[in-house]
């Protein structure tokens, strides 16, 4: 198994970089005010990528987070219910006799 991961991961390796070069080109990507940027094509497509991804994780940091306080307090709730018996929950058992 770990052979076929290997030969997966080789595989993403080259195909990038058969990406990258087969895009070299020279690019210009216009900024405000008359700004430009010249640089290869495969940065900006793989630099607006990369920033993509963090953008979208960096937005769904605050639903994580709820979820994970809601999750302990399901959980502390549970473990509080669990910790005190209810004695009048079995009125029929007696303790010690």
């Amino acid at each position: 198994m770990q052979f076929i991961v290997r030969l997966f991961w080789a595989f993403i390796f080259f195909a990038l970089f058969s990406f990258a070069l087969n895009n070299s080109q020279e690019v210009a990507v216009h900024w405000f005010f008359g700004h430009a940027w010249h640089s290869p094509l495969v940065i900006v497509v793989l630099l607006s990528f990369g920033l993509g991804c963090a953008f979208g994780v960096l937005a769904m940091v605050p639903a994580w987070w709820r979820h994970r306080r809601a999750a302990t307090r399901q959980i502390e709730a549970q473990q509080s219910t669990q910790a005190t018996p209810d004695p009048l929950a079995n009125p029929g058992v007696h303790d010690g006799l």
